[in-house]
């Protein structure tokens, strides 16, 4: 450790730190604006100059290391003289836009200049202009506005691992842009904009609404993907602005990704549902929440164990929970979030929940990662971020049917239409470099061949001290899924690596554990009499649908065909926020409710960690939080036990009941099939969810268009 004295207060710090993080480590403030704790050091903005006794001259404090007995001051005469000469400088192109800039009252530049900057300023001559170029949906620029601290750039470079802008020029022509014409629209793009200290970088569907100073702000958690990142969301007079990120070191750092940002865009568009609504006679009419609610739980309990509940992984635990005891206070056990996937052999050996094997966090201190079906860009960009990380010391390795555009370096990295045989020449290598260690699985892959990239896999297993197996959302939809399962558990047995799941959705581990599966109740007990699964809830009709969050011919791996099985139901009950779509065609009973920022309840993340947050804004119109709107149902079908107060008393009879689970580690049974089936593709990012489906900035964006085709 080194001593140091920092205005007088005498600090032990590590050694090779720099000032300005010993500074912010003892809550000493040293202005700066290139600098960033996630990123790289440039030390290019000069702010951050403080006095170092015996150093000739101001050193910059986030490029300057600590020494054993150095003393600093940071506001003495000298330090001060440095610091405001450098704001005279920052300001002698930056023009006063204060008053029409979305920075405005947030900006870190506008602080900065109240505090060192001077009244007057001695330059006099034309300032410099600089043309704006279009760089996509998502991201406004005002470059003449950037004072050349290059975040935005090292970001790309460093942490997202597109260089989507650089800076070109030099001096005063130095200019940050895309080199070429080009949009910045990456999965994990938005997060300059917070980067940005001044306002040449804001978000573009924002623009223009609202001033810092009128925006509310309330703590939330992220609903699109399973890593749960932390968010605030910003709002005015009951409507959502914008979604920014709330630092959590130990799920999403400081980034969230574009998905997560906005999404929100979707929560006020025209086609939110706001009253409930019955078609009498093919035309939908308003009613009132007790006559739509009576008519419901009249035909469900016409239906009784004919109903069948189709939900999503979007929705809270509480939701989920409270959907589970109405199905099966009706006698029925058919309910069901994954709608994507088509092998559900596994279910009788799956652990209590589907869950990462260890935490966010060590995913970028892992030496060896093997990836199984994951387009992790895609499915969880900021999972990706800090594996990314982890390439500097490690290797991740992967296998999959798509070729993925990898923001960092992955080899093997091995693309096959038949995941399955690639996933059991894995297992096969391990099994033969274990000899007779491995004698209990030689059987189920005796009649595998590995070739070079799977030997090549096993002896990087094998040889690293941290390591982790990760199956992702193509491995899950697979048809064979059982078999994959199984194969790489013997990939996790005999390597010793962690095994783990990135699921689709927010919250599969949740809806696990609130026991919306046909097979087994809460906390894992298992039921007498399994019920069906999403395939066979829309294989064949059902009497009685209830769909909660759900488009079946968007959500579904059947697509349109989807819907034939629904629509010759003859009760549909939609709990949806949204009125457009094709649910207007089969629904019988529209019931509004609450998007995620119109509800409290919780998410239970990869990691296994329950994160709870309360509702930002009041639900639209006459829509209700979905946990209320399944108490009031449980209630009219006269069920025991729906006398919930708040989303907190749900929460805890779930919690109550995981204090004995009915289930616990996965258990291993052989293979069935060693290869074929047919190639799963990822699903396209913006298109997962009702939410992002509806966001306009998103689905035009280059990933979007892709998707469809464009």
């Amino acid at each position: 450790m080194v001593n140091i004295e920092i205005d007088g207060k005498k600090l032990t710090v590590e050694p090779g730190s720099m000032v300005i993080e010993a500074a912010d480590a003892a809550g000493i403030y040293i202005p700066r604006f290139c600098y960033h704790k996630k990123l790289s050091v440039a030390a290019n903005c000069r702010m951050c100059l403080v006095d170092v006794a015996k150093a000739p001259k101001a050193l910059p404090a986030c490029a300057t290391p600590v020494n054993e007995g150095m003393v600093i001051q940071t506001k003495s005469k000298k330090a001060l003289d440095a610091q405001k000469s450098v704001m005279e400088f920052l300001l002698i192109n930056h023009p006063l836009d204060c008053p029409i800039c979305d920075q405005g009252g947030e900006c870190e530049l506008q602080d900065l200049a109240m505090g060192y900057g001077g009244d007057v300023s001695q330059y006099v001559e034309g300032k410099r202009v600089v043309a704006d170029k279009d760089i996509g949906p998502l991201i406004a620029t005002e470059m003449t506005r950037c004072i050349h601290c290059t975040r935005c750039v090292r970001f790309g470079t460093e942490v997202a691992g597109m260089r989507e802008l650089g800076a070109t020029g030099r001096g005063e022509h130095m200019t940050i842009g895309t080199f070429i014409e080009k949009s910045v629209d990456s999965e994990v793009s938005g997060n300059v904009i917070d980067l940005c200290p001044v306002g040449a970088l804001t978000a573009k569907p924002s623009r223009f609404t609202a001033r810092a100073w009128e925006l509310q702000s309330r703590p939330s958690i992220a609903p699109h993907d399973c890593l749960g990142s932390n968010i605030d969301v910003h709002y005015r007079r009951n409507e959502v602005m914008r979604v920014v990120p709330r630092e959590n070191e130990a799920i999403n750092e400081v980034w969230i990704s574009d998905r997560d940002r906005y999404s929100y865009e979707a929560l006020n568009k025209a086609e939110r549902l706001l009253n409930p609504k019955v078609k009498r006679d093919g035309v939908w009419q308003n009613v009132s929440w007790q006559d739509a609610l009576e008519l419901t739980a009249t035909n469900l309990k016409r239906a009784g164990q004919g109903v069948a509940a189709l939900t999503s992984a979007s929705n809270t635990t509480e939701e989920l929970f409270l959907l589970q005891k109405v199905v099966r206070g009706l006698g029925s056990n058919n309910i069901d979030f994954r709608l994507r996937q088509s092998d559900f052999s596994a279910d009788a050996q799956a652990a209590l929940m589907p869950q990462l094997g260890l935490s966010i966090a060590e995913l970028e201190n892992l030496d060896a990662t093997l990836l199984i079906g994951s387009n992790l860009r895609q499915e969880q960009p900021i999972a990706a971020v800090r594996l990314r990380k982890a390439t500097r010391d490690g290797v991740v390795m992967s296998l999959s049917t798509v070729d993925v555009e990898w923001t960092f370096r992955v080899a093997p990295d091995v693309v096959d239409a038949d995941l399955l045989a690639q996933v059991a020449g894995v297992a096969k290598a391990l099994v033969d470099a274990k000899g007779s260690d491995a004698a209990e699985f030689s059987a189920a892959v005796a009649s595998v061949n590995a070739n070079d990239s799977h030997n090549a896999i096993a002896e990087q297993l094998l040889k690293a001290e941290k390591k982790a197996v990760i199956l992702g959302a193509i491995a899950i939809e697979h048809p064979h899924f059982a078999s994959i399962d199984s194969l790489v558990q013997i990939i996790g047995k005999l390597s010793g690596a962690s095994v783990g799941m990135l699921t689709p959705g927010a919250n599969a581990a949740g809806a696990w554990l609130a026991g919306a599966v046909p097979h087994r109740r809460e906390a894992g007990h298992a039921v007498n009499n399994a019920g069906l699964n999403a395939q066979q809830m829309l294989a064949s009709s059902q009497k009685a649908y209830v769909l909660m969050n759900v488009e079946p011919e968007l959500d579904s791996v059947l697509g349109e065909a989807a819907l034939e099985a629904v629509k010759g139901a003859e009760f549909i009950v939609a709990l949806t926020p949204f009125a457009d779509g094709k649910v207007s065609e089969y629904a019988d009973v529209l019931l509004p409710i609450g998007a995620f920022t119109e509800t409290s309840g919780s998410y239970v993340n990869a990691e296994g960690t329950f994160q709870s947050f309360a509702a930002v804004v009041p639900a639209k119109g006459e829509a209700r939080p979905g946990w209320k709107v399944l108490r009031v149902l449980g209630n009219l079908l006269n069920l025991k036990g729906f006398d919930y107060v708040s989303s907190e008393d749900v929460l805890a009879e779930l919690q109550q009941a995981l204090k004995a689970p009915g289930a616990s580690d996965a258990k291993w049974i052989a293979p069935k099939q060693l290869a074929g089936g047919k190639a799963v593709t990822s699903q396209n990012m913006y298109a997962i969810d009702a939410l992002v489906r509806r966001a306009p900035s998103l689905q035009q964006t280059t990933q979007a268009r892709r998707g469809q085709g464009a």
